[in-house]
């Protein structure tokens, strides 16, 4: 049991082993793939995070300025309230002691600083009140009732009678009761809110530090990923940079192997086509050397033996009749089948006179009208050539008569100093493009390689309104065929 166990085990071991490459593989796949799309949400999400650090900070920044000048405002007052608190008691000595011609301009100065008093203290009271500062709103509080009690004594100063007048005289005399408590509260709040502007202040510039360096380190970072991401698009081009240079690698040398591969084809279909045009010629040689001699021998025996028979063997005569027109029909037929091989009219003529004698015999066989514009002179033009031209020819007419059904036939052969062109069209139902593209159709693909594997091209295509136009263009070689057969005709 445990030996089965632990084989068991052990079985198990390499397959969770081998899932996990499988994994990390699919992984890996996942990151190369959609890295930049990783890169791009992160991004993203650091940079708006980013803005809404930045735009917490900026708005504590203002509240924290806001308090900062707040205080800084507080401050103002509180030194003003202590000049104007001040000027109220230099106001009220200066009225006592002063004559009263000169005392109605101290009065009137009097009131006028405790507007400013009472103004400023209702603008302070509702800071403290805003802060909601307890310690310093009770303080001011302090302040605010003995001021209040030191306006009120000073009203009733200048609005009292004379003797009231010299009893604050004699008073005036003597330093005021309370004043250093007065200016030590004073001084107090307006430290107080000098701390409060400068807390203010360096929490401000506290948060600014944070703040320049959140956007910097959310600059460094998504810099990173950016780079991070290009490094890896930059690696993704370059493999696919590198995955198409192989490709047209890969393409040139297959254009190069087809190319090739071509060339040997069109070379051995050339090569193919020699071989048999010359075993042709060696296969009518020997029909007319051979089989000639032998039909023509039987000729003349029966003949003979026709001639010394015609008055005793009627019966015989007939038959020996018969018999030489066999004989006739045979030594016709093999001279179809010789010119079929090897037409001696082109080996003996040329191809301008081969090419007519064609014509016309089609023209004949199939009720044709035949139009012809071929040079007045024969010319060479090197057996090769010449022999590809009358195959063209002969069988765009074959194909013409099997299936065009055409009425009329026009041959055109023109020469220049470079090339020579043979055109062949006929009025008959037309070629569709599909048995263009045709592989079967033996008969146009042989054209074509007879003509491509000299150079030349051939252009097979439909006529207006109907029938088919055949131009085969080869270039010229000025020489005589030495390797051509002229056969006698028999």
């Amino acid at each position: 049991m445990t030996k089965a166990m632990a084989a068991a085990s052990a079985q198990s071991a390499p397959k969770k082993k081998s899932a996990n490459p499988g994994r990390a593989t699919r992984l890996n796949d996942f990151m190369r793939r959609w890295s930049w799309a990783v890169a791009m949400t992160v991004a993203i999400v650091i940079t708006v995070g980013g803005l809404v650090i930045l735009e917490s900070g900026r708005m504590r920044i203002a509240a924290e300025y806001e308090v900062a000048l707040d205080a800084k405002g507080a401050t103002t007052q509180l030194t003003a309230l202590a000049a104007d608190i001040a000027t109220l008691t230099a106001d009220e000595r200066a009225y006592v002691l002063a004559p009263p011609p000169a005392r109605a301009a101290y009065a009137e100065h009097f009131r006028q600083a405790a507007t400013r008093i009472r103004q400023t203290i209702a603008s302070l009271d509702g800071y403290y009140h805003r802060k909601a500062d307890d310690t310093a709103l009770a303080s001011f509080a302090q302040v605010s009732g003995a001021v209040d009690t030191q306006i009120a004594a000073g009203i009733a100063t200048l609005s009292g009678p004379a003797d009231t007048i010299d009893q604050a005289r004699a008073l005036a005399l003597k330093p005021p009761e309370g004043g250093d408590i007065l200016d030590t509260t004073l001084a107090l709040l307006r430290l107080n809110e000098e701390r409060r502007a400068q807390h203010a202040l360096d929490s401000s510039r506290a948060d600014q530090r944070i703040s320049t360096f959140c956007v910097g380190a959310l600059c460094a970072l998504n810099i990173v990923l950016f780079l991070l991401l290009f490094r890896n698009l930059g690696i993704q081009l370059d493999k696919q940079d590198r995955v198409q240079k192989k490709l047209i690698t890969q393409q040139e040398e297959l254009d190069q192997l087809v190319f090739e591969r071509t060339r040997q084809l069109e070379a051995l279909a050339w090569h193919l086509q020699s071989v048999s045009e010359n075993e042709k010629t060696e296969l009518a040689r020997e029909l007319h050397d051979e089989l000639g001699s032998i039909l023509t021998a039987s000729k003349m025996d029966v003949a003979w033996v026709n001639n010394k028979l015609r008055q005793s063997e009627p019966a015989m005569v007939e038959k020996l009749s018969r018999a030489l027109a066999n004989l006739d029909q045979g030594i016709a037929l093999k001279r179809r089948i010789i010119e079929d091989m090897r037409p001696t009219v082109l080996a003996n003529f040329g191809l301008v006179t081969a090419l007519r004698t064609l014509a016309d015999e089609a023209a004949q066989r199939n009720g044709w009208t035949l139009e012809l514009a071929l040079p007045e002179n024969d010319v060479k033009l090197g057996g090769d050539i010449e022999i590809a031209l009358f195959r063209v020819a002969q069988e765009s007419l074959t194909n013409a008569a099997k299936y065009a059904r055409a009425t009329s036939i026009a041959i055109n052969l023109t020469l220049d100093d470079e090339r020579v062109s043979l055109s062949i069209a006929d009025d008959g139902v037309g070629i569709r493009p599909q048995d263009l593209k045709r592989t079967h159709t033996h008969g146009l693909l042989g054209m074509r390689q007879r003509v491509s594997a000299r150079g030349g091209r051939i252009e097979i295509e439909p006529r207006e309104p109907h029938g088919t136009s055949i131009r085969a263009t080869m270039p010229r070689e000025r020489s005589t065929d030495a390797s051509a057969v002229i056969l006698p005709v028999a």
